[in-house]
């Protein structure tokens, strides 16, 4: 297949672009480059001895989008594209609603007047809320007691592909619900590179055991953990990239949902452990007020995937540690750019 990865320019696009090629698709990516690096792509492309086309767009914008994507063909889709963080979105509700639900409300129309009809959604953990029965499954209620804005607007994407669907039959559609990615490519040559202050766990840390940082925030430690910090589903990236490829090769009309997990819980301060552990390195850290729309606990039942994606995760906590070690001791400026 020739795939449009919008999005693609980003942490798990690029290691999907990797794993993509690797098996023999094609790929081509779509970003804005607003949390991103062309630098990432390159060096997809020199892991890969693929040359890779870059398009440059804001895919909230319909005429840039349009006029971007002019004369290049691709018949499928993995949409990555939108803003991701948490805390962001509570700070900046209205923001995250118009990327998010813009960007894939001009995707959708976009396929359907080129009749691409095979879509992968990046989803999100999150549209389950503060989940009552943990391990989570796919029948769990979602879009119920969803805690910020960012988990709205994956909830509300998946309610616009489901309703596109439905108009347009041919349309083929997974959405994937993913829990923590965590770890990089094990070269060392690509991995997660925030702009700013990191939002996410693993590459604060990273952040702080290579120097750059004084100390972790650890966001509560009086949630009803065995260690009173939160408990997530941390998925190595590589993992989570050969998910979304698995979705896609058996991808059907209809709109399918899966979970994409490890099935195990690890808490903030097992995170430190394991991190301190792979570098050698101190991670200092200290204890603040939670966050809002943080939640206690939160750890997939990825059976379903398991079962009809023949997939499952082979790698560890540890050696998403190692990769990540790996990946910001060799680029303590991520791409530098």
């Amino acid at each position: 297949m020739r795939v449009l990865l919008t999005g693609g320019a980003g942490y798990i696009g690029t290691h999907t672009a990797l794993v993509l090629l690797e098996r023999g698709h094609e790929v081509v990516v779509l970003d804005d480059f607003s949390n991103s690096s062309a630098e990432a792509v390159r060096r997809v492309e020199q892991l890969t001895d693929h040359a890779i086309p870059l398009i440059e767009a804001d895919l909230a914008d319909r005429y840039e989008t349009r006029a971007a994507l002019e004369g290049v063909e691709f018949d499928s889709v993995i949409h990555f594209a939108g803003l991701k963080a948490v805390g962001e979105s509570v700070a900046q509700p209205t923001r995250y609603y118009r990327v998010n639900i813009d960007s894939t409300l001009v995707l959708l129309d976009l396929m359907q007047e080129r009749g691409v009809d095979k879509l992968v959604f990046s989803s999100s953990a999150t549209v389950y809320g503060d989940p009552d029965i943990v391990p989570v499954n796919e029948q769990a209620p979602a879009g119920i007691g969803v805690t910020n804005p960012y988990g709205w607007t994956k909830f509300m994407n998946e309610q616009i592909i489901r309703d596109a669907q439905t108009a347009w039959p041919e349309l083929g559609a997974v959405l994937l619900r993913y829990f923590n990615p965590v770890g990089a490519h094990p070269s060392g040559k690509i991995g997660e590179d925030p702009l700013g202050i990191p939002n996410n766990l693993m590459p604060f840390i990273a952040q702080v055991a290579v120097g750059k940082r004084e100390k972790l925030a650890v966001f509560g430690d009086s949630y009803p953990t065995p260690d009173g910090t939160g408990v997530r589903d941390y998925i190595h990236v590589m993992d989570l990239a050969e998910g979304h490829v698995a979705a896609l090769e058996r991808i059907a009309a209809g709109v399918k949902t899966y979970n994409l997990g490890s099935g195990v819980g690890s808490s903030v301060l097992d995170a430190v452990r394991a991190f301190e552990a792979a570098s050698g390195r101190p991670v200092p850290y200290e204890v603040v007020p939670p966050r809002a729309g943080d939640v206690a606990e939160l750890v997939a039942d990825p059976a379903l995937a398991n079962r009809e994606l023949e997939w499952q995760t082979t790698r560890s906590l540890a050696e998403a540690c190692t990769d990540s070690w790996a990946w910001q001791s060799a680029n303590p400026d991520g791409y530098g750019e």
